[in-house]
């Protein structure tokens, strides 16, 4: 990356960054120490800049997965170009291993170093208006319902996400405002990953067929559902302890019995759960006729919970 440019004198684009991270904070009540979490692309770039012009005392976090060649190196000039720009950085190694695939595992492992580097401080990522739009499509080719397609939300301890309202075009224009060349992610362009073809080819060809305004309509859709989830989630009840009797779900809407399912299973240590998941274990509710046990996904690496009814009362293990 080049060396930064000035960023107490922003143009259009910078100042929308800039106006976003002050409309985050006013609404979640950030204190003054923030940490970034910053790879160095344009998005995490720019949102850098604007915790920096809002006067933020920031901390950059720049993850190195060490899955591509170079990727050190890569952190190491993103953590300088924080320090010219006035954050302090650090650069965080991580080991990527584990289930469901390098994405998966290098996200967890990327979570795990910011939660652990973070010193109490909440952690801004740079997902934008477009990253929420490809979430909600892939959330709808899932089937994974409301929850997958309310998206990412702005505010979920210890991660914050101020840019949600901004198109990737806007972080791109800051950083070339600003003096800024981004690193470009060769990953970001492979269509072995399938948000990759999203991004490349159905979300442009979506705005072609649609007239434009795509991904903003689904950002929209995703704020509607997010706040319809709530809302939901608010009257579902909250199973507590290891055994959940069936009379307390069957009487329930679906939409509040499978709220109050996915809750018990989460509990229970249950993780990436999908429509087909959840159908499966509703049906041990509303569909019984002494079918054997469902598997879904467990806590722990290459393990799988067994939900099983008996007598009545549905038990996971």
């Amino acid at each position: 990356m080049d060396r930064p440019g000035p960023v107490n004198r922003p143009g259009p684009a910078a100042l929308r960054v800039r106006h976003a991270v002050r409309a985050w904070r006013t609404a979640h009540g950030s204190g003054p120490t923030v940490a970034v979490a910053l790879s160095g692309g344009a998005d995490s770039l720019a949102l850098l800049t604007g915790a920096l012009a809002e006067g933020l005392d920031v901390v950059a976090l720049a993850v190195d997965h060490g899955l591509q060649e170079g990727s050190a190196a890569v952190a190491e000039r993103a953590a300088a170009t924080a320090r010219e720009l006035g954050a302090r950085a650090t650069v965080l190694t991580v080991a990527v291993s584990g289930p469901g695939g390098p994405e998966a595992a290098a996200r967890a492992a990327r979570y795990a170093a910011l939660d652990a580097a973070r010193d109490g401080a909440p952690v801004l990522l740079g997902h934008t208006l477009d990253d929420q739009a490809e979430t909600v499509l892939l959330g709808l080719g899932r089937g994974s319902g409301a929850r997958s397609l309310a998206g990412m939300v702005a505010w979920a301890a210890p991660y914050g996400r101020p840019l949600l309202g901004v198109r990737r075009a806007d972080t791109r224009a800051a950083c070339a405002e600003l003096g800024l060349t981004p690193w470009e992610d060769p990953h970001n362009l492979d269509p072995r990953y399938t948000r990759v073809r999203v991004r490349t080819e159905v979300l442009p060809l979506l705005e072609d067929v649609l007239g434009g305004g795509v991904a903003e309509s689904l950002a929209r859709t995703a704020a509607s559902l997010r706040a319809d989830n709530d809302a939901l989630d608010g009257l579902a009840p909250a199973p507590s302890g290891p055994d959940l009797p069936v009379e307390e779900l069957a009487g329930l809407p679906a939409a509040l019995r499978i709220r109050a399912l996915r809750m018990w299973l989460a509990s229970r240590g249950a993780r990436a759960l999908t429509g087909a998941h959840l159908a499966a274990v509703d049906a041990l509710v509303t569909d019984w006729h002494g079918q054997g046990p469902t598997a879904i996904p467990g806590g722990s690496a290459g393990r799988r919970l067994q939900v099983h009814r008996a007598g009545g009362i549905l038990r996971a293990w």
